[in-house]
């Protein structure tokens, strides 16, 4: 299956954010994302972008528990268009199967749903990131899917059982919320027994679901049109680099095509490969230093450089700055 490599940006994620207690121009600001994209239209995000987005939300909230600050802000004029679409199913199984089927419209997850006589369970994993999630969006997940049950029937359904590769530093308030362990594991994951997987929607609306089932297959189907080689060619990258293979033979080798090949796909679409292989080491090397404590020496190594003062050299073009001055400043604005 295709994976997304853009993401809409809805206009009511600026709401849902004050409904949080969040400045979104903080949060904008800690992301490093344009001050103006809840004001663009057509705005969209990249994974990297994405993940960057919830990091920034994480720094403006401070010690607060983001993901129950969610739960509690979460409304019908919040959701996105495939949530509020699903809220128009009979039943929990069903807007589940939905959401699985149009989740890559929403973000960088894969879900799978698995409807038993007994229990159905949702199981999440991310794409396109580089590192530890940030550290709310698991538990952000697992609030989510409880608090869309609970509204869509108005009953306090309660998870059968929960887990997370990173738990909340504080396991009370969650518990409290979910009625249910948190419990850590390998993936993220909810279950709800047979009985609220199956409680009618008191939010269904057949006529309003077929309206919003042609809009979001056309652009479901949009993800099956053919990648472009610049797409693959950075997706090739993202996995050669660690192994310092930069070069473009490397990539045309991983690609199964000859280098003449690949140089004309790219020249067809305006685009060179140094520009390509600049793009992806300044993105990781700035996830690099914001989100870890790798030095430079390492990061230098990981992006495929032969020598510190290359990459040295190289982020100062792409920045204006030097990698430690640049990781010093990141540092700055988040503590502030």
């Amino acid at each position: 299956m295709k994976q997304a490599t853009r993401f809409a940006v809805q206009k009511s994620w600026r709401l849902l954010m004050l409904d949080m207690g969040l400045d979104p121009a903080s949060v904008l600001a800690l992301a490093q994302l344009p001050a103006d994209l809840f004001a663009r239209a057509e705005a969209s995000l990249t994974p990297a972008e994405y993940f960057r987005l919830w990091q920034g939300m994480e720094a403006a909230a401070g010690g607060a528990d983001l993901a129950l600050k969610l739960g509690q802000a979460i409304s019908v004029e919040a959701f996105d268009p495939v949530i509020f679409a699903c809220l128009c199913s009979p039943d929990l199984n069903t807007a589940l199967a939905r959401i699985a089927q149009y989740k890559q419209l929403i973000g960088p997850l894969r879900m799978t749903v698995e409807a038993g006589s007994a229990s159905t369970g949702v199981t999440l994993a991310c794409y396109g990131h580089q590192g530890p999630l940030p550290s709310s969006l698991a538990a952000a997940e697992l609030v989510f899917f409880t608090q869309l049950a609970r509204l869509a029937t108005r009953h306090r359904v309660l998870p059968l059982a929960l887990s997370a590769p990173t738990l909340p530093s504080a396991l009370a308030p969650y518990e409290a919320f979910f009625g249910c362990p948190l419990q850590a594991g390998r993936e993220i994951r909810i279950v709800f027994s047979h009985t609220d997987a199956c409680r009618p929607f008191l939010t269904e609306n057949a006529a309003m679901w077929q309206t919003f089932e042609a809009s979001l297959n056309a652009r479901l189907s949009a993800l099956a049109a053919p990648a472009t080689v610049a797409e693959r060619v950075r997706g090739a990258l993202l996995q050669l680099l660690p192994a310092g293979l930069v070069t473009i033979d490397d990539v045309a080798a991983r690609l199964a095509m000859s280098r003449r090949s690949l140089q004309r796909h790219l020249r067809e679409e305006a685009v060179s490969f140094q520009d390509l292989l600049a793009q992806v080491r300044a993105e990781l090397a700035k996830h690099y230093l914001a989100s870890s404590a790798i030095s430079p020496g390492e990061i230098a190594w990981l992006l495929g450089f032969r020598e510190s003062n290359s990459f040295h050299r190289a982020f100062r073009h792409w920045t204006g700055v030097t990698p430690g001055a640049w990781r010093q400043t990141r540092r700055s604005t988040v503590a502030h």
